[in-house]
């Protein structure tokens, strides 16, 4: 399927490993110009040559940047071309008791999983609106709705972008551009099987049998009981920013497994 994406360029943030760049490649295939980010210049340049080894012709570039502090996204902001996709990928977390958490974690976690997609959308999707075509996407996660008692900074971040989508989405009121969001479950990224892979040696057990227990005894709720790859992640998200998606919009997308339940 030609999912119509050659000749757009499209900007994924904390895309040099997982999702993110799984995405990127999917994005590159489909022929779109694709721009990587990670917070150094060393990572960005070995994403880029890893992309530019599965793909030779790929349109891929690369620019760091650390979405810690306000200066860090206007310099980068500064240094974009017309972006007509942006992916609001970037992301971290600590697992940490809620009564051991100090302040500066949680302003932490909000300031790069929540204020960088606020600020990027802010200067994008004006540009976005008068071109009358663009896509905004925000990737969340299950912990929006599961809370886990030792994520509930980094859930509540992710809560966060669905109001934020929702709310940008209605700015684009009778224009081709769409605002939406992700929300993947379990899902094996580098972290998840380097998590695996220490649970497995210091129990003495196999990568499977922990993935099992897992779900098991952790993601009781998951319906396929077992980690989605970042490829089932990344064509969701491919297709959603594509024009043959044009008519969702304000949407939030699980691709979770159906670990958060409900009908909607």
């Amino acid at each position: 399927m030609d999912l119509q994406l050659k000749n757009k360029t499209v900007f994924i943030t904390g895309s040099t490993s997982g999702i993110g760049f799984a995405t990127a490649k999917l994005f590159a295939q489909e022929g779109a110009t694709v721009i990587l980010n990670g917070r150094t210049t060393k990572s960005v340049s070995n994403a880029v040559g890893n992309l530019k080894k599965i793909l030779p012709n790929a349109d891929v570039l690369g620019v760091p940047a650390d979405f810690s502090t306000k200066k860090n996204v206007d310099n980068l902001l500064a240094q974009l071309p017309k972006i007509d996709i942006l992916i609001n990928n970037v992301g971290i977390f600590q697992s940490t008791s809620f009564y051991e958490m100090p302040d500066e974690a949680w302003y932490e976690q909000f300031e790069v999983n929540v204020m960088s997609g606020v600020r990027l959308s802010r200067q994008l999707l004006p540009k976005m609106i008068d071109n009358n075509w663009g896509r905004i996407i925000f990737i969340s996660s299950e912990c929006a709705t599961l809370v886990p008692e030792d994520l509930i900074a980094y859930s509540m971040t992710k809560a966060s972008m669905l109001a934020i989508s929702r709310g940008l989405a209605q700015m684009t009121k009778g224009t081709s551009v769409t605002v939406n969001t992700i929300i993947p479950g379990s899902t094996l990224s580098e972290g998840a099987e380097q998590f695996l892979a220490g649970v497995a040696e210091k129990e003495n057990k196999t990568v499977d049998q922990v993935e099992a227990e897992f779900f098991t005894n952790v993601r009781t709720s998951s319906l396929i009981q077992r980690f989605a790859s970042v490829e089932e992640v990344a064509n969701t998200i491919v297709y959603l920013s594509s024009p043959l998606a044009a008519a969702t919009n304000g949407a939030a997308i699980k691709v979770d497994g159906g670990s958060m339940g409900g009908i909607l």
